[in-house]
């Protein structure tokens, strides 16, 4: 279905190169940002009130957009391999599967590499949580995941924004020692996510060339290839291939958990920040200005497709849901959301905190 070779060899081919840096410069980045990954564990930890303990051996890494790309497609190929081998088996009873099959994983590969590329160089950081390890990629054992931070990126984004380069570094590694922080300090919410992926995988039941034909669109949107009444329109995202009742219940789950998540990290990060980076604020000005409008045209008709517009929605619902608990109940009140999948909150507690406030605290306490 699916040639990840290919994949990966053909966003590597098309990443687009990095900022200009000298290679003494490239090694001083690399230094300041495993230095920062390091303090902010500390500051994280200290704001949060989770898991004093010591971290689970989960590895900081960093890479360049090359590297984030082959990790990316370790991630994919273990998370939806019960996917790909059930869409295998439904088309696998055809004339000629083997050879469409071969055609067909080529091409899909070589589009999911377009796509790859293209977003090689817009993620600064990312904790990946089912990372299977690999020599080049050591991951936690036991199921523990690695945090990257992409430095060719972050070194493009704070020459972009015109912001202090140690700053900056230091406040997006607040923002993913986050996310470290929650699945280390939480053990069983990595299970529980993975189980409701599993699940929502599971409940598919999409003709594979309905599935390839997502991956294509996004490609020629990628390529100018679509026209310009599709471009203006968005698209279709990759999530509108729900279609059970039972598919759609688990998403939105999923989308609290993710606003969750993400939410928490913006909470943080702006919690810390003021303490230990002297221009937090013009930092967060700028960057919630570049995330709000995107780069172009062809990056809005992408978020769409890939349902990145959606992600940016979860950074704000979710940071007001923890701002609101926080306020009620405090620090230690919100660290209930992670005594167990019953105290995430559902996506309609997401928009109304005071509901999830009811139900976990009031009820406890009656």
């Amino acid at each position: 279905m699916v040639d990840w070779n290919l994949a990966v060899a053909t966003a590597t081919r098309l990443v687009r190169p990095g900022p200009d840096v000298s290679r003494d410069e490239a090694r001083s980045v690399v230094a300041e940002l495993r230095r920062h990954a390091k303090v902010s564990e500390e500051h994280v930890r200290g704001f949060t009130r989770m898991g004093t303990e010591e971290i689970h051996d989960t590895p900081v890494l960093v890479v360049d957009r090359p590297g984030w790309v082959r990790a990316n497609v370790a991630g994919f190929r273990e998370i939806l391999k019960p996917l790909l081998e059930k869409m295998q088996e439904r088309r696998g009873g055809n004339p000629g599967s083997a050879v469409l099959g071969a055609v067909g994983g080529k091409v899909t590969g070589v589009e999911l590499g377009m796509l790859l590329s293209f977003l090689s160089s817009r993620v600064l950081g990312q904790y990946e949580t089912f990372a299977p390890a690999a020599h080049d990629l050591p991951a936690g054992a036991n199921g523990g995941g690695r945090l990257l931070l992409v430095a060719p990126n972050i070194v493009h984004v704070e020459r972009e924004l015109d912001v202090e380069p140690h700053d900056f570094r230091l406040w997006v590694c607040l923002h993913e020692e986050t996310h470290r922080t929650q699945f280390t300090a939480v053990p069983w919410l990595r299970d529980h996510l993975e189980g409701e992926i599993q699940s929502f995988l599971a409940e598919t039941d999409v003709d594979p060339m309905t599935f390839l034909e997502r991956i294509r669109e996004a490609a020629q949107s990628l390529a100018g290839g679509r026209p310009e009444a599709e471009e203006e329109d968005g698209g279709r995202s990759f999530v509108e291939l729900v279609q059970t009742p039972a598919q759609r219940e688990i998403l939105g789950r999923l989308t609290a958990v993710m606003s969750l998540l993400e939410g928490h990290a913006d909470h943080v990060m702006d919690g810390v920040g003021p303490s230990v980076v002297p221009t937090v604020s013009e930092i967060r000005e700028k960057f919630q200005q570049r995330r709000a409008k995107g780069a172009s045209r062809l990056d809005l008709a992408l978020r769409k497709l890939l349902g990145l517009d959606a992600k940016l929605k979860q950074y704000r619902d979710g940071e007001r849901f923890v701002r609101a608990v926080v306020d009620q109940v405090g620090v230690d009140g919100f660290n209930r959301v992670w005594t167990s999948p019953n105290t995430l909150p559902t996506k309609a507690e997401i928009a109304q905190p005071a509901d999830w406030v009811t139900r976990v605290h009031r009820k406890a306490e009656s």
